[in-house]
């Protein structure tokens, strides 16, 4: 079964850009959408951006026009790259297949990575 890795978070400054990075140890091929969603101290996580196995994109109003997620296949990887970001962008970010997309029953997540907006 497919497991979820993310790495590339850290700390940055605002205005400043980092690519996170969700690897699959299985093919996703087969999944018919990913995504990714963040969760700030204190707060509910929230959706951020999804992808489908066609490329076709969502995202949250609040990162529209800053965040593009992407996909390859053939790496089994889907990155979230983050420009202009602001300090609101603090969060743990994690990678997740929705019920359905992969496994009929359960969600996957990622352990998650930190991103930290500050100067």
């Amino acid at each position: 079964q497919v497991q979820l890795v993310e790495s590339g978070g850290g700390l940055v400054q605002p205005g400043g850009s980092l690519r996170l990075s969700c690897a699959a140890s299985g093919s996703i091929f087969s999944i018919y959408v990913m995504g990714w969603f963040r969760q700030a101290p204190g707060k509910q996580r929230e959706l951020v951006a999804v992808i489908t196995s066609s490329g076709i994109t969502t995202y949250a109003d609040s990162v529209k026009g800053r965040f593009t997620i992407s996909r390859d296949n053939a790496k089994n990887t889907v990155y979230l790259q983050m420009n202009s970001l602001k300090p609101e962008d603090t969060a743990v970010y994690y990678c997740n297949v929705p019920k359905g997309s992969y496994h009929p029953a359960y969600d996957l997540w990622g352990q998650g990575t930190q991103v930290t907006v500050s100067s």
